[in-house]
């Protein structure tokens, strides 16, 4: 993922209700959600939901298809995982493994003695 991409959807992220609607596409999974189920979800009126989903979309992290009248919007899984690969990938010195949630986090370094 190239820097300008992953700034764009650390910054369409950055603002709660884009967050809240990216996780809910998210859990939906690749079926999507239609634009009404998301607002029905997260109580927001049409407009400002079209706003945000507009967002997410020039940011590359959900698209949409049509079913008849309805709009089904997606997560775009490939972007959402080249951004945390893009987050990650010089973690703990190269060592990805060592950061996985299962491990917890990065080893702590071993203390240097001080003289």
């Amino acid at each position: 993922m190239e820097k300008s991409s992953a700034i764009a959807a650390l910054a369409a992220l950055a603002q709660e209700t884009r967050l809240d609607i990216f996780r809910l596409l998210v859990q939906a999974g690749p079926e999507g959600l239609s634009a009404g189920r998301i607002g029905e979800a997260l109580d927001l009126p049409s407009p400002t939901l079209s706003f945000h989903l507009t967002q997410l979309r020039r940011a590359g992290l959900s698209t949409f298809r049509r079913e008849g009248r309805s709009l089904i919007y997606v997560a775009e899984f490939e972007a959402m995982n080249s951004l945390v690969g893009f987050l990650t990938e010089n973690c703990c010195g190269g060592n990805v493994a060592a950061c996985l949630p299962v491990a917890g986090a990065c080893p702590p370094l071993p203390k240097r003695s001080s003289t």
